[in-house]
């Protein structure tokens, strides 16, 4: 069986979709794509599809990353262009490569988000920031369908910085927006962007006049310096020294 990997996005009207909602749609992707995609044994055989560390509903992403098992060998970048043509615009399949040995979900450990706040001012975010920082740790309140459930938004928060208001997104005129720029562990439970929200509001009473708009710039492992290497780099680099 041939395993291919591919990155994906997730954007605008389309961040709404929801990781079910997704999984459903790449499955009709993949019929009306005719990609000869391998079955699991047994009385009610399931396609083998494998999604790393889906983002949360109503979040935009430029790094969603799942791995597909193949029937008959096939061409990735085939694969990447038949499956981008089946799904909705919005739903757009960046990158695709041949798995290398190993496993995607061991290389994926934090998360690089970028958090646009309109209506408040880099300053006020700026102050807000510190003070998150400073703190040892940010006690939140997420409601599960356990119930609400208490976690720590602080400790994982690796790299908590804001943006120059030149990064601000187009067309958005005089009105201020600041641009928080986050890198997260994964941690359990995970932290997500709306709960170092939270802690912002918790440490500095941080409200945002409208909702804010997330998106996952990156997913990877995260090295000593604070960068995050791509889980694909392996697989190309695999490729190419296969190929040569």
């Amino acid at each position: 069986m041939q395993r291919i990997r591919l990155r994906y996005a997730k954007r605008g009207p389309l961040r709404f979709t929801s990781h079910r909602d997704f999984a459903r749609a790449f499955e009709r992707a993949l019929r009306r794509a005719g990609i000869p995609i391998a079955f699991s044994q047994g009385f009610t055989p399931h396609p083998k599809i494998s999604y790393a560390s889906a983002a949360p509903t109503g979040v935009a992403s430029e790094a969603e990353y799942l791995e597909i098992g193949l029937q008959t060998r096939t061409d990735p970048e085939t694969v990447r262009a038949a499956l981008d043509a089946a799904l909705s615009p919005g739903l757009d399949v960046l990158e695709a490569v041949e798995a290398g040995p190993g496993s995607l979900a061991d290389r994926i450990d934090a998360s690089h988000w970028r958090i646009e706040l309109p209506g408040i001012t880099p300053e006020t975010l700026g102050r807000a920031v510190a003070a998150f920082r400073d703190a040892p740790d940010v006690s939140v309140e997420r409601l599960t369908k356990q119930g609400r459930r208490q976690l720590d938004a602080r400790t994982p928060v690796t790299r908590i910085e804001v943006k120059s208001e030149g990064d601000a997104p187009s067309g958005v005129g005089a009105a201020p927006c600041a641009i928080l720029d986050l890198v997260v562990r994964q941690v359990t439970p995970s932290v997500r962007p709306d709960d170092v929200l939270s802690g912002l509001r918790v440490v500095a009473d941080l409200e945002p006049p409208v909702p804010p708009r997330a998106t996952r710039l990156a997913q990877g492992t995260l090295t000593a310096q604070g960068e995050i290497v791509d889980p694909l780099a392996a697989d190309r680099d695999g490729a190419t020294i296969g190929g040569s």
